[in-house]
C-alpha cells in the first residue's frame, strides 16, 4: 500500500521539527542571570559574589552560555572572571554595572577576564567606574612610589574576544586593558571621562596582537588609544578621538627587552581638541626598542596642539639625565592629514640623536593654523635627527622637499 503523508500530517511534523531545534538551541544557549544568584538591582548592594557565582555555572556548563546583567542599576565591587570555560561565553550586560564609589587604592583592576578563549562583552548597557572618587588620590607625576587605581575592564590572557555596543564612563584609572591577548575587536564602544581626568586612556594594550577597535566615540582625560610594547598587526579605523590625548604608541624603552611595536594602521578617524592627535612617544633615557612599519591615514584633525608628533625625549619624571633614547622608529606613514593645528608647530619630529629616525613619509598633508591670538600666523615642521620623504601637498611646508622623485633626506 503506497503511503502518502497529508498536509495536517506535514504541517504536525515540521512544527515538530521546529520545536526540536528550538529546544536544542535553548539548550545550547544557557543563561545565568545575576538575580538569580542573588544579586539586587538597588544600586546599593554589592553584587560581586552574585556574579562571580553566575559566571562560575556558566564558564563550567556545556555549550554557549550567557551570563546577564538585567535592566536596573548593580552595584559591584572587585571581580575576577577566570576561564578556561567549557564553551563560548557571552557578557551580556544590559542595565547599569556601578564601582564602589572610593578609590580603592592599591587595588589594580575592577572587572578582569582572564585565560577566555571565545568571549563576547555586549549588550548596550554601562560601565560606570565612579572615577571622581579616585582621581584626586591619583598623585603619579609626583610621587614615583604611587599606588595602582583599578583598571575599570582587564582583559588578560584572552583570545577571540568582541566587545560591541557597550558604554564605559568615567573610569578610576584605565577604561579598557589588554594584555597578553590576540583577535579582539571593539566595535561601537563608547568611551567617557572628563578632560581633566588622570591616566583615564580609553583602550591600553601590550603584548596583544590582531587587535581592531572599529568606529567607535573616545573622549577621556589621558590618550583614547595607547599601544605599549608588543603591540603588533593593531588596526584602528573610525574613531572618533576628543577631548583626550589623542592615539599614542609609547611611551617606550622604560623597561629591558621590549618587544617591538609594529604593524599598526590608523584610518578614517577624527581629533577634535586633542592635545596630540597621531603620537609616538619613547622615554630618554630608555632601553633599547623598536617601532616600525606605522600607518596614520586619512586623519581629519579639528584644533589639535599637536596634529603630528614623534617624541623621543619623552620624560614624565621631568628628572631625566641627557642622555638619548635608545628606541629606533622606522618606516612610519603620514598620509592625507587634514585639518586645523591650535599651535604654530604642526608636525614636531623630534627622533633620538642615537638612533635616528628612518622612512618617515609625509603624504598630502594640510594642517593650517587654528590659534585664539588672531593672528594670520602659519603653520610650520620641525625635525631633528630624522630621515624621510614628502609627497604632494605639504602645508607646513615639509622637512623634506616634496618631490616623488627626491631621495631620502637626512634633517
Amino acid at each position: 500500500m503506497e503511503w502518502r503523508l497529508t498536509i495536517p500530517t506535514a504541517s504536525l511534523l515540521m512544527l515538530m521539527l521546529m520545536s526540536s531545534l528550538a529546544k536544542n538551541q535553548a539548550q545550547a544557549r544557557n543563561v545565568f542571570n545575576i538575580k538569580d544568584f542573588g544579586a539586587v538591582d538597588d544600586g546599593n548592594t554589592d553584587g560581586s559574589k552574585a556574579l562571580s557565582d553566575a559566571w562560575s555555572k556558566a564558564c563550567n556548563s556545556r555549550g554557549t552560555a550567557v551570563v546577564l546583567i538585567p535592566s536596573g542599576t548593580y552595584l559591584l565591587g572587585p571581580v575576577r572572571l577566570a576561564g578556561p570555560c567549557n564553551g563560548a561565553i557571552e557578557f551580556q550586560i544590559k542595565g547599569d554595572l556601578k564601582a564602589l564609589n572610593s578609590p580603592q587604592l592599591g587595588i589594580d583592576h575592577w572587572i578582569t577576564f582572564r585565560y577566555i578563549e571565545d568571549l563576547t562583552i555586549t549588550g548596550g548597557g554601562v560601565l560606570d567606574g565612579q572615577g571622581a572618587a579616585a582621581w584626586p588620590s591619583n598623585d603619579c607625576k609626583k610621587n614615583p612610589n604611587c599606588q595602582a587605581l583599578p583598571v575599570t575592564m582587564r582583559l588578560d590572557f584572552v583570545s577571540d574576544a568582541r566587545i560591541h555596543d557597550v558604554t564605559s564612563l568615567n573610569s578610576k584609572n584605565f577604561h579598557f586593558n589588554i594584555f597578553s591577548c590576540k583577535n579582539i575587536t571593539f566595535e561601537r564602544v563608547t568611551i567617557k571621562a572628563p578632560d581633566e581626568s588622570p591616566n583615564t586612556d580609553g583602550i591600553h594594550m601590550a603584548l596583544s596582537s590582531n587587535v581592531f577597535i572599529r568606529d567607535s566615540d573616545i573622549g577621556t582625560g589621558d590618550d583614547c588609544v595607547s599601544l605599549g610594547p608588543g603591540s603588533k598587526n593593531i588596526n584602528m579605523t573610525g574613531i572618533t578621538c576628543g577631548p583626550g590625548h589623542g592615539i599614542s604608541i609609547g611611551s617606550l624603552g622604560g623597561t629591558p627587552n621590549e618587544p617591538a611595536v609594529a604593524k599598526v594602521f590608523v584610518g578614517s578617524s577624527t581629533f577634535t581638541g586633542t592635545t596630540n592627535a597621531l603620537r609616538i612617544k619613547t622615554r630618554a633615557p630608555s632601553f633599547q626598542g623598536a617601532v616600525k612599519d606605522i600607518t596614520f591615514q586619512d586623519i581629519n584633525v579639528k584644533n589639535a596642539d599637536n596634529p603630528i608628533i614623534i617624541e623621543q625625549q619623552y620624560c614624565p619624571s621631568k628628572t631625566c639625565s641627557s642622555q638619548s633614547s635608545q628606541v629606533k622608529i622606522s618606516n612610519v606613514k603620514f598620509s592625507n592629514i587634514r585639518g586645523t593645528s591650535s599651535s604654530s608647530v604642526a608636525i614636531n619630529i623630534n627622533c633620538s640623536p642615537a638612533v635616528p629616525c628612518t622612512g618617515i613619509e609625509l603624504r598630502d598633508i594640510d594642517l593650517k593654523y587654528d590659534g585664539s591670538n588672531g593672528n594670520d600666523e602659519k603653520t610650520s615642521s620641525v625635525c631633528e635627527n630624522a630621515q624621510g620623504t614628502a609627497y604632494g601637498t605639504q602645508n607646513p611646508p615639509s622637512c623634506w622637499k616634496s618631490s616623488t622623485l627626491r631621495k631620502l633626506q637626512f634633517i
